[in-house]
């Protein structure tokens, strides 16, 4: 594992295999590092590194990254993380890989820099569908782990941070359906199913990104193959 400074902020992440770049950005909410690979269906480090450049990070403050925190975070924050270490590297166009909150951080890329994106694949994006009190949750059991390394950060900073996330009514919390109504860049959405990742939220991506498209069976052991495969093709077939 390599690390990236950037000012006050370190970003840990690893590279794997050669050729062109993938950046994958893994599941976990608020504590989305590479480790939570190992628990998804499949680990696409193990799956692209064969035959990509493959990129995983640690986003800041989850897994060993780290960075200040202020009232002003959300997902341009983040975003320019990502871009920041991909500058880092070398990297000008890519693919880019995510799954669970990994969704919302591809739409804020594809928001600022779709011409760098070749494709975009969201495994599971986390929505919004009555369930905005599980991820206040979540964002205040991550907050809590933190507070005592953030002596920098107020109640109010903390609080803003959250609304920043996961306030206002954009079913994809990053970017608004009006504006994803106009990406061109090919997405491959694999369809989530349960309380932070409703059907809702693919099916919504998928019918109104121009060029998007859904797999909706993809995590039982008897459809992980095919799944792979239609990653595995996708990717090709938009390679440069």
């Amino acid at each position: 594992m390599a690390t990236f400074v950037r000012d006050d902020v370190s970003i840990q992440y690893e590279e794997h295999g050669s050729g062109f770049p993938v950046l994958l950005i893994a599941p976990g909410g608020m504590r989305s590092a590479i480790e939570f690979w190992d628990r998804a269906p499949w680990n696409p480090i193990e799956q692209l590194s064969g035959d990509y450049r493959v990129i995983a990070m640690d986003q800041r403050n989850a897994g060993a990254s780290r960075g200040p925190i202020s009232g002003s975070d959300g997902w341009d924050t983040y975003t320019a993380d990502q871009l920041a270490l991909l500058d880092h590297l070398g990297v000008d166009r890519f693919h880019v890989l995510g799954m669970c909150i990994g969704g919302a951080y591809i739409l804020n890329l594809l928001r600022h820099v779709p011409g760098r994106i070749a494709s975009a694949v969201a495994l599971q994006p986390i929505g919004l569908e009555g369930n905005r009190e599980a991820f206040h949750e979540m964002f205040a059991g991550w907050a809590a782990e933190l507070r005592d390394a953030h002596p920098e950060a107020t109640e109010d900073d903390w609080a803003s941070f959250r609304e920043g996330m996961y306030g206002g009514d954009d079913l994809l919390f990053s970017v608004p359906l009006s504006e994803i109504a106009t990406f061109a860049t090919p997405i491959l959405v694999l369809m989530g199913d349960d309380q932070f990742h409703p059907r809702s939220a693919s099916r919504a991506l998928a019918s109104t990104a121009p060029n998007a498209q859904l797999l909706e069976r993809w995590k039982d052991p008897a459809d992980r193959p095919g799944a792979r495969s239609a990653v595995e093709e996708f990717l090709a077939k938009h390679t440069p």
